[in-house]
């Protein structure tokens, strides 16, 4: 459990960098705030544009974490109908973690999933109601970059259907943290983008192992290793 943690975290630290989201974010803040680009990106940028920025971010968070919780709750659910096909739902969602990772890796490349399905709104609501139901439509669609990383890692939820609150608590946070700093300096994290599609193709690596483990049922066995070689003063 404390390893699919670990992997959840990356998985949403991985979505946040993710290529086709990475580039868009100056303008998403633009547009929940209500501060132009330019702005948000200069290094003059006040107290209060920033104060601005900070609050908002995180009613979009709050946004998108609802629906996150919600495809948890849901894949728990789910999961608990089939929990005596429990060995298949774990090599079912072998299968398809592993295919996910072939897809970011770029070997496995279907055209329905290379298609982004988002809610278009040509209007933001007022105040920070409005930035929460942007997070929700942020959340809500499918991105052949984040799509394929949070549906591993509801599947991997579905394995265990009580651990799904803990993955996508971690999930959420590995996103979230680093959009609420983007939002505190967004002005100089723009070298991540030099990185983010080798990254990406890092995590798509990952996956396929990650697939491979639970497959064969390996992951138990692992954690069990990484707790015999930790430090006692680490326990």
């Amino acid at each position: 459990m404390e390893l699919n943690i670990w992997i959840a975290l990356w998985a949403g630290f991985l979505s946040f960098i993710s290529p086709c989201s990475l580039p868009l974010y100056p303008s998403y803040l633009s547009y929940i705030t209500g501060v132009s680009v330019n702005q948000l990106k200069s290094d003059q940028t006040t107290r209060e544009i920033r104060f601005k920025m900070v609050t908002h971010t995180l009613s979009f968070i709050v946004g998108f974490s609802i629906v996150f919780y919600s495809l948890g709750l849901g894949a728990s659910a789910i999961a608990n109908l089939f929990i005596d096909y429990r060995d298949l739902m774990r090599q079912l969602s072998a299968i398809f973690i592993f295919a996910m990772g072939l897809f970011m890796l770029g070997i496995f490349q279907p055209q329905w999933l290379l298609r982004e399905h988002k809610m278009k709104v040509r209007t933001k609501p007022a105040s920070y109601i409005g930035s929460l139901l942007i997070g929700i439509g942020f959340a809500a669609g499918w991105s052949p970059c984040i799509g394929p990383i949070l549906s591993s890692i509801l599947m991997l939820a579905a394995t265990e259907p009580d651990s799904w609150l803990p993955l996508i608590t971690a999930y959420s946070l590995g996103f979230a943290i680093p959009f609420f700093i983007l939002a505190f300096f967004i002005g100089s994290t723009r070298w991540i983008l030099r990185y983010s599609s080798t990254l990406m193709k890092v995590g798509g690596g990952l996956m396929i192992f990650i697939g491979i483990l639970l497959y064969t049922d390996q992951m138990t066995r692992i954690t069990i290793w990484l707790q015999q070689i930790t430090p006692a003063w680490m326990g």
